[in-house]
This record gives structure tokens, sequence and C-alpha cells, in this order.
């Protein structure tokens, strides 16, 4: 079992959810889902990953194993108190600090993919 699937199966047993509960909050097929959970199905779709983290309100870190640490970044205690100076939300709705949210977490992703592929040289 991969360690994307045995995080979603979790996460998912955790809230009591069936496969084919957590497949439709997610728009998928219960036996993707399945294969997914079981690490039959490789290479996961970083959308669905983000898709699972916000649903679970868990950082994509976490699902991917490079922390045992679900919470994400942005709900620690030192962020939400006092944001990084340069990083100005005032006036800002609440869907766009989701949306901005999202975009750190994908420019995270991609700095991590960045490291692993100059890993591979």
């Amino acid at each position: 079992m991969s360690i994307v699937g045995q995080r979603i199966k979790w996460l998912r047993e955790k809230k009591e959810w069936s496969q084919i509960q957590l497949a439709e909050k997610l728009g998928i097929h219960n036996t993707v889902l399945s294969r997914i959970e079981s690490g039959e199905k490789k290479g996961v779709d970083f959308h669905l990953i983000s898709k699972v983290a916000d649903l679970f309100e868990v950082s994509t870190d976490f699902i991917h194993g490079k922390t045992d640490n679900p919470t994400p970044f942005w709900q620690h205690a030192s962020v939400r108190e006092e944001p990084a100076p340069f990083l100005d939300v005032d006036g800002l709705t609440p869907n766009e600090l989701e949306e901005l949210k999202r975009h750190i977490e994908f420019l995270r992703w991609k700095a991590a993919s960045k490291g692993r592929q100059n890993e591979n040289l």
C-alpha cells in the first residue's frame, strides 16, 4: 500500500465514510478510490490529492507522507496570528483567501517537485 493510499484511507475511516461516500464527494468512481487506497493505482493526480486535502482540511504534504502533521501550514497558530509581513491579506474575501492558500500550496508542491528532479540529475 502506498503512503498516499494509506493516508487517504486513514482520513476516510476517521470520518467513518465508506469508499462510495468519499468517491462521490471527490467525483470519482469508488473502484478508483479502492485502487488508490490499496496502492494498486500509482501516480495519483495532483488535483485529486488537492481535493482530498481540501475536503479533510489537511496539507498535501501530509497526504504525500512528507510530514506527519496533517494541519496545513496556513492553519498553524503563528501564521494565523501574525502573517508574514509581505503577505497583506487585508480586504480579501474568504473565497479569495482560499484561492491564495491553494496557490501557495501549489507553489510549495512545485518547488518540492523541482527539488526531486534536481536530485535525480
